[in-house]
């Protein structure tokens, strides 16, 4: 184990619990040294000084105002297929599609 490293096994196998994964032991060693790795690739970036003045959205490629396109006007427009799309649907209730309800359990 690197010294550097902020996720201990004993954290990232408190984390697999939680998460209610089953890892192999190399399975679960292999994503703690890349979660290792990419924590150090952020605090690496956070240490870069940047001037205050920078927007917080700035990023390297420009992008001008005249560069980006206009925004529409949202506007709503009927489909003129929409009685063919409720045609297919298995079953709708007024001019809705009723979907089924997604199987669930409540967490303790």
């Amino acid at each position: 184990m690197n010294p550097a490293d902020e996720i201990t096994p004993e954290i990232f196998a408190h984390l697999v619990r939680l998460a209610e994964l089953e890892l192999e032991p190399d399975e679960a060693e292999y994503l703690r040294r890349q979660l290792n790795g990419q924590l150090r690739a952020i605090h690496e970036m956070a240490s870069i000084e940047v001037e205050s003045a920078t927007p917080i959205t700035s990023h390297g490629v420009p992008y001008p105002p005249e560069a980006r396109p206009a925004l529409r006007e949202d506007a709503i427009r009927h489909s003129p297929n929409a009685d063919a799309i409720l045609e297919q649907a298995p079953e709708t209730e007024a001019r809705y599609i009723v979907v089924p309800d997604i199987p669930h359990t409540d967490l303790e």
